[in-house]
């Protein structure tokens, strides 16, 4: 099948990397790890700051429609093939507590059929142009794309015209559609990682829209019926709150053109999303949810602060503390020898199975914090060791660790623009987080501007004295208390 429908909760973020400390009756030779072991073979600190690799890419243009419609491409006509898609200012915050779900559910329900093509043609049409239909859906984002020929592009606008602004709904569709979407409900609860995530956020932003799940309650999805879908649809889908992106075999002008020509019944309505943010806006809470289960072997668990919204001057920071404190797990090559003294620290000492910091961003908030497995018998030990090296950032950043931090994030955003989906998707959702693409030469200097100081500056803002959310599932005995990582979120002494 050519249509690829995924369900799954997306994370903004494009997740977590963790790392950890010890307590002081495991401190050891182990945990001292001079910087001076890593100066031996090569200084993560450039001479120069050199951009020419980023200033040569393709211009990203973007035009706007009478109707509100933004239209942006990056041209590559070496290509062959190219990915088009709408990225819509929509996801599950929109909802109200009684539709929770109603966005997840219309992504299911828009491949169903259209007044133009059954769903058996508009499978078949994809299927033969040997072309990949696909759509995804976050906490504020919606996403359809396709990816096909560059012969096939007009064909791939038509068809994500035609089912944003001619789906049927029928009634039996709708009725199957519940089945599929329970079922992926039993699914993603056997996924460890989607589930503590989602009660973080629960827990972090009770209260607040953010903290709703993407899929929804079952009782929602038992309950969800077609009027709540094109309410939805007639009220969120709307030309100002869209942009047409593309990357690859495209020329600009010809996207604009198949844009106006195809997308001419979308609403017109000026009501943003930023608007229904400030209505609703998201309230972080100090606060904890546990779950224990003592027949499971390991615990998994989440401590968070309040992070910075997309558009925050200390956003770029962030990212950069991210990489400082960075991933590490039991099965990777790296081992001991990772840049991130966190994770050199809990895999010199055993203390986890995996661990990663996290930044995530929204329009008015964000989540900033570490992920960690392990067993049970570590995680009093892991639990300080997190804290410590969080709370680090605030008193102490060496030179060469933020340098090599940049190096990494850098190297880490290019990798991420490996091929048209993953270009057509930088441009959608930066248009619609930060209402233009910021070119990389732009983004990389903010990275290099971050130092030591700005680091410091930052984790004193975001970390000091500041309250936490915490999520647990497993044997949670013995992970500390909420006011005991609470107190760690200063030093009285540095």
């Amino acid at each position: 099948m050519a249509i690829r429908v995924w369900g799954s909760k997306l994370r903004n973020t494009r997740r977590l990397w963790r790392a950890v400390g010890v307590g002081a009756a495991r401190q050891s030779h182990a945990l001292a790890v001079p910087d001076e072991r890593f100066q031996r073979y090569n200084s993560p600190v450039p001479s120069t700051v050199d951009h020419t690799a980023v200033l040569g890419r393709p211009e990203t243009r973007v035009t706007t429609l009478p109707n509100g419609l933004r239209v942006a491409s990056e041209s590559d006509l070496s290509a062959a093939t190219a990915t088009v898609g709408v990225w819509i200012d929509a996801g599950s915050r929109f909802e109200s507590a009684s539709t929770n779900g109603t966005a997840h559910f219309l992504e299911h329900m828009i491949f169903k059929g259209t007044k133009r093509r059954s769903m058996r043609q508009l499978e078949e049409e994809v299927e033969n142009i040997g072309g990949h239909l696909n759509a995804y859906t976050s906490r504020e984002q919606t996403t359809y794309y396709a990816k096909v020929l560059k012969k096939d592009l007009p064909l791939a606008v038509d068809i994500l015209a035609d089912i944003l602004q001619n789906s049927r709904f029928d009634e039996d569709r709708i009725t199957r559609e519940r089945q599929v979407i329970l079922r992926e409900m039993e699914e993603v609860e056997g996924q460890v990682e989607e589930v503590m995530f989602d009660h973080l956020h629960a827990t972090a932003f009770q209260y607040s829209p953010l903290g709703r799940t993407i899929l929804g309650p079952a009782a929602n999805i038992r309950s969800i019926t077609r009027a709540n879908l094109q309410e939805y649809i007639s009220t969120h889908y709307t030309a100002p709150r869209m942009v047409i992106a593309a990357a690859g075999a495209v020329q600009h002008e010809d996207l604009v053109s198949l844009a106006e020509k195809s997308f001419q019944s979308l609403s017109t309505s000026p009501t943003t999303a930023a608007q229904l943010v400030e209505q609703e806006p998201a309230i972080f809470t100090g606060s904890e949810v546990r779950i224990r289960d003592d027949d499971q072997s390991l615990i998994h668990f989440a401590v968070a602060l309040k992070g910075a919204a997309w558009t925050d001057s200390d956003s770029i920071a962030l990212m950069v503390m991210q990489t400082m404190l960075g991933s590490w797990n039991k099965n990777a090559i790296v081992g001991v020898h990772a840049g991130s003294e966190m994770a050199q620290k809990i895999g010199a000492n055993n203390l986890a199975e995996s661990v990663m910091a996290f930044n995530t961003n929204y329009t008015d908030a964000g989540l900033f914090g570490i992920y960690a497995v392990a067993k049970p018998d570590t995680v009093s030990d892991l639990s300080y060791c997190i804290m410590h090296e969080l709370t680090r950032l605030i008193y102490r950043a060496a030179p060469d660790d933020v340098a090599r931090a940049r190096n990494q994030l850098k190297s880490s955003l290019l990798l991420h623009l490996d091929g048209t989906s993953a270009v057509a998707e930088d441009i959608g959702r930066q248009i619609l987080t930060y209402g233009r693409r910021v070119p990389l030469a732009e983004l990389f200097a903010r990275i290099d501007a971050v130092d030591e100081n700005t680091v410091k500056r930052v984790g004193a803002r975001f970390i000091a004295d500041q309250e936490v959310a915490i999520a647990a599932m497993g044997p949670t005995q013995d992970l500390p208390d909420y006011n005991w990582f609470r107190r760690r979120t200063y030093w009285n002494r540095y």
